[in-house]
């Protein structure tokens, strides 16, 4: 996969560049220090995913996130910020970050969870999860999930891909898929981020 690194400390993209770039799957494409300089590498450059800090002088991520998926939607975005307030979580969900990971996270961690946003999951920090999850809700009732469901929930709020679902369970992708739109329908959620967040508050 093809990333560029936005954060306007030289040192944070100069360690992630080294520690990222020894995935055997990852490359860094180039670095950037502000939302501007984003939103120009991604016009000439087409990453597949861009991995992007919040606070920045001049256009910070929130803005550049929101540019970059109303120019480009088919380009990932992941924010990697020190921040876990909830109005930052909000405003970065908003402006269609794919994922939202914290500073603190270890080089293993945040290269799976980008494989994982790749894949088309929403990924977000567990306690960006804790954030978002004020109340415990109720769980469902226990007729309203099958096993399989309850088990395909589960995956999915851990971050896997359909593909890693229907690899892990030995069904099919397209099997995956409808069991997630069954399962959406019956929690009455609208997509995998909600699913995420119901399953761990559940569990909080």
């Amino acid at each position: 996969m093809r990333i560029l690194i936005v954060d306007d400390d030289p040192l944070v993209c100069r360690s992630l560049q080294v520690l990222l770039g020894r995935e055997p799957d990852i490359a860094i494409i180039a670095t950037a220090a502000d939302g501007a300089a984003a939103v120009e590498v991604c016009r000439s450059e087409q990453p597949d995913a861009v991995l992007m800090d919040i606070r920045m002088p001049g256009m910070d991520g929130i803005r550049a996130a929101s540019r970059i998926k109303r120019d480009w939607p088919h380009i990932k975005i992941m924010m990697l910020t020190t921040f876990r307030d909830r109005p930052s979580i909000d405003e970065a969900l908003q402006a269609g970050a794919d994922g939202y990971m914290l500073k603190s996270a270890q080089t293993p961690h945040l290269a799976r969870q980008l494989r994982a946003m790749l894949a088309g999951a929403s990924v977000l920090d567990r306690q960006v999860l804790e954030q978002l999850l004020p109340r415990r809700a109720p769980p469902p009732p226990p007729d309203m999930l099958t096993p399989r469901e309850l088990e395909i929930m589960r995956l999915i709020a851990e971050g896997c891909s359909n593909r890693e679902i229907a690899a892990a369970l030995y069904i099919g992708e397209g099997t995956v898929r409808n069991a997630l739109t069954v399962i959406l329908d019956k929690l009455e959620l609208r997509d995998r981020t909600q699913l995420a967040i119901r399953y761990w508050r559940e569990r909080s």
